[in-house]
């Protein structure tokens, strides 16, 4: 089995069957290559660190936050929608804490609970969603902290740039790196271990997947809509 994005091709034959193709655009895909990627090369992650993870429950900020409990005994601290979906946080996947940002108003306020569930603030910050989740994060961020920018869907519909609020002397006296990334590097096979090291914790049960399934092609506009109304967990997969 052989998955090809982007002009990408990674080889999934003796790693998965077919029951389980699936996979191979989720975990073992553009979404876990991104986790992987982006926590381990662009943040390197150090035992007892916090990590602070928007998009917590989806298909990457899920895997994200495994890896750095599951793998790297970080504390971690993650943002989803809802209560359900906080539960998935912290009973399913391992997060420590789970934030519903549906509840908080403001950057203000997600800053407040990112300090309530660490008090000393945050080293490590990864990237989904964008306004108030970024500006929370870097209020709470330590110094020599890390920013993993993968994705800003809280602005994807905007037509024009998307701004950001940046206190730039922060950025340089705490000395902050924010470094911009895509999962080529990694899915390729340039960078890393992805498919090996992925599969492994996978097999060993380290990794829970999330996937939400659409049936049928005719079903892709609801799948895709999923992506933008939360109505998604992990993974969206259309069958066909």
């Amino acid at each position: 089995y052989q998955r090809r994005v982007h002009g990408v091709m990674w080889k999934l034959t003796g790693i998965i069957d077919e029951s389980q193709i699936s996979l191979g655009v989720g975990v073992l895909g553009m979404p876990g290559s991104t986790a992987y990627g982006g926590l381990i090369d662009v943040l390197r992650p150090q035992k007892g660190e916090v990590i602070f993870v928007s998009a917590a429950s989806g298909a990457v900020g899920g895997l994200v936050g495994q890896l750095a409990k599951k793998v790297y005994d970080c504390k971690v601290i993650g943002s989803a929608g809802g209560e359900e979906k906080c539960r998935l946080l912290k009973e399913k996947l391992g997060y420590d804490f789970a934030i519903d940002y549906k509840k908080v108003k403001d950057a203000n306020e997600l800053a407040k609970e990112i300090k309530a569930a660490s008090a000393d603030g945050i080293d490590m910050y990864f990237e989904n969603v964008g306004g108030m989740h970024l500006d929370a994060s870097l209020a709470t961020m330590k110094r020599g902290g890390r920013v993993a920018l993968c994705g800003f869907i809280s602005s994807y519909n905007e037509s024009g740039p998307v701004v950001a609020h940046l206190d730039v002397r922060q950025l340089i006296y705490n000395a902050v790196r924010l470094e911009g990334f895509i999962a080529t590097p990694w899915l390729s096979g340039q960078k890393g271990s992805f498919l090996k090291d992925m599969s492994g914790w996978w097999k060993e049960g380290l990794l829970q997947v999330q996937e939400t399934f659409f049936d049928g092609i005719e079903q892709w506009p609801l799948a895709f809509q999923s992506l933008f109304t939360g109505a998604n967990t992990g993974k969206v997969v259309v069958r066909v």
